[in-house]
């Protein structure tokens, strides 16, 4: 498990390198109470990634090799940007899903690219043969401590920002940024598993009592997609007894355009996905309930300024 001592060490680490993302308290969207939210999309590539992405490249010696990530996109491009301000050599596999928006994110620090056929599964494994065959360190995008640790540092420093919530909402893919929120709060507020309909891991590991295999698709794939759920997500949302509610396309996409007509804030599918659960009623938050969303990717295909 990862700790609470590992995380506030990881925000000492990073803190050089990463954003200070701001916060702000909301009123509209058609609800009747404020809600709070944490624009981590403003982060460095757009999404909380850079974070795991920096902690894990600083938590120990990086080989000569240099690095290897697999993506569905935003954790692509952190990994690239990192290495690049670290000066390292990253090797980044995306799969075509990823979409151009990202995949020509990933281009612009300089990495090398392989797009894979396929999902981030397949992009996965051919990360795992590349590392093998080189010994370039393997960055994972969600199931690896040093990544969990990095993440967490984002709701470390919601709280030290004066975050003011019963409960908060976080979307879920591989689960990497839930996991670091779960392994600082401690079950200190209440955390709520955000999954689209049709990218929903953790929601079917928890059903199953164990990791299993999903179908991935929809608006937020790309980011949202991994076909399973990673095992330190599992255990602490398992420990911690962590709600999962499902969410549709149509929910998400409504969302994206509430931030963008409410907060004039462009985010990506995934990145409203935690906020669909409120607007759509999947999460009904009970009277006088104080509710906080993470808002976590701002990378939207196509790209708005081509």
């Amino acid at each position: 498990m990862v700790t609470r001592a590992e995380i506030a060490a990881a925000a000492e680490r990073i803190a050089p390198h990463v954003r200070r993302t701001p916060v702000l308290t909301a009123r509209g969207f058609g609800l009747d109470f404020p809600v709070a939210l944490k624009l981590e999309q403003m982060q460095h590539t757009g999404s909380f990634k850079a974070r795991g992405a920096f902690n894990t490249m600083l938590s120990g010696p990086v080989p000569a090799a240099g690095l290897v990530a697999a993506s569905g996109g935003n954790h692509g491009a952190a990994v690239a940007h990192a290495a690049r301000a670290l000066g390292h050599p990253a090797r980044i596999f995306v799969p075509e899903m990823a979409g151009p928006a990202k995949i020509a994110l990933i281009r612009e620090t300089g990495a090398e690219l392989t797009v894979v056929p396929g999902d981030y599964a397949n992009a996965l494994r051919m990360a795992q043969d590349h590392e093998a065959a080189t010994g370039a360190m393997q960055v994972h995008a969600y199931d690896a401590p040093a990544t969990v640790a990095g993440q967490g540092t984002c709701l470390a420093e919601w709280e030290d920002q004066g975050l003011d919530a019963d409960t908060v909402l976080i979307a879920v893919g591989g689960g990497g940024l839930i996991a670091g929120a779960m392994a600082w709060l401690q079950g200190a507020r209440r955390i709520v598993a955000v999954e689209p309909e049709t990218s929903c891991a953790l929601h079917a590991a928890l059903a199953a009592g164990q990791p299993v295999d999903v179908e991935v698709s929809g608006v937020a794939a790309n980011a949202l997609g991994a076909r399973r759920i990673g095992r330190i997500c599992l255990d602490l949302a398992q420990a911690q007894g962590i709600a999962a509610v499902l969410v549709t396309d149509a929910a998400i996409l409504a969302a994206q355009r509430a931030l963008w007509c409410e907060l004039r804030q462009l985010v990506e599918p995934a990145g409203a996905t935690a906020l669909a659960a409120l607007l759509s009623g999947a999460y009904r938050p009970e009277p006088g309930e104080r509710v906080a969303v993470l808002v976590c990717g701002g990378n939207p295909a196509p790209d708005p300024l081509p």
